[in-house]
């Protein structure tokens, strides 16, 4: 019996000091993890140190640039809001450009910027910056050569035309434009010179530009009661279906006077008028020559109106 007593208590001891083994490696590993843990949260290893400062720069860098960006930009703009309404040399320069992103276009451009990593946002934007400076750059020497062109032509401002021949500020009494138009007289497509404001008689007609009156035409023509300007170098401007003129033959007027009330005269489908821009004997489309009036946006739904219409008055 003691020898079995003996055995138990050796037996036990042994198990007491397995499980002191055992707590004692638990406490030890569970300091080992917590310092682990420790190490980690407050001190970078040589590679995450080097990755974390990697990723500063490139978002400085990033931010510089967008700073840089916007500030090329707001000189873009700021140039393109100077320039927008002054054509090149004689004022012939291209129309603004109409086309517009579309929002299908807008998401996708999107989702192509939100799976790029930040090299690839970098790379994008340091290459929309240079085409920014390009551009930038590319209008400061043509509003240069605008400037040279406007101070060595002889022809003064004021002798272009340059505003609408009436009161339009709501652009909607624009009717018809400058392109094939369904003539209301003969139900055929041709060729419709000029724009046709449609207006009611009596409406005050006002000079476009400074000039003098070349000629007045009577109410058996076809234009009606008509108007011609010249106003010099080459341009002439000419307004028909007239109810009364209030200049005369050699006159000379200013740009904004009153020269004639709309009417109905001549070959006309209803009250309006009918207004062209003459340049070198060929017309050309009025629209290009409001610049004084309209800003870009104005300018692009005058545009779209003229390019909506389907028939003209005359």
């Amino acid at each position: 019996m003691e020898i079995n007593k003996n055995i138990s208590t050796t037996t036990s001891g042994y198990k007491r000091r397995i499980l002191s083994i055992l707590f004692q490696a638990l406490i030890w590993l569970g300091l080992v993890v917590i310092w682990y843990l420790i190490l980690t949260f407050t001190i970078d290893m040589p590679r995450e140190h080097k990755l974390r400062h990697s990723t500063d720069k490139l978002r400085s860098e990033y931010a510089k640039m967008s700073d840089y960006y916007n500030e090329i930009t707001q000189v873009i703009d700021n140039v393109e809001r100077r320039d927008e309404n002054v054509f090149r040399k004689l004022f012939e320069s291209n129309p603004y450009d109409l086309t517009t992103t579309s929002d299908s276009e807008r998401i996708v451009l999107y989702e192509s910027l939100v799976d790029m990593d930040n090299d690839e946002l970098l790379e994008t934007l340091n290459l929309k910056t240079q085409n920014a400076v390009n551009q930038n750059e590319s209008l400061k020497a043509s509003y240069v050569d605008m400037i040279y062109a406007i101070e060595t032509t002889p022809l003064s401002i004021d002798c272009i035309p340059a505003i609408q021949p009436v009161n339009n500020k709501q652009l909607t009494l624009l009717a018809a434009g400058k392109k094939p138009l369904i003539n209301p007289f003969h139900r055929a497509m041709r060729e419709h010179h000029g724009v046709d404001y449609l207006i009611p008689e009596g409406t005050p007609i006002f000079a476009t530009a400074d000039g003098v009156v070349l000629s007045l035409s009577e109410k058996n023509s076809t234009h009606g009661k008509a108007i011609t300007i010249d106003h010099g170098n080459g341009y002439q401007t000419s307004y028909s279906h007239l109810l009364d003129t209030r200049v005369k033959r050699g006159q000379k007027v200013k740009r904004g006077d009153i020269i004639a009330l709309s009417g109905n005269s001549g070959l006309s489908f209803a009250p309006h008028l009918h207004y062209e821009v003459i340049y070198n004997s060929m017309r050309v489309d009025p629209i290009h020559y409001f610049f004084l009036e309209l800003n870009a946006e104005e300018y692009q739904r005058m545009t779209r109106i003229a390019l909506s219409s389907m028939q003209s008055f005359d």
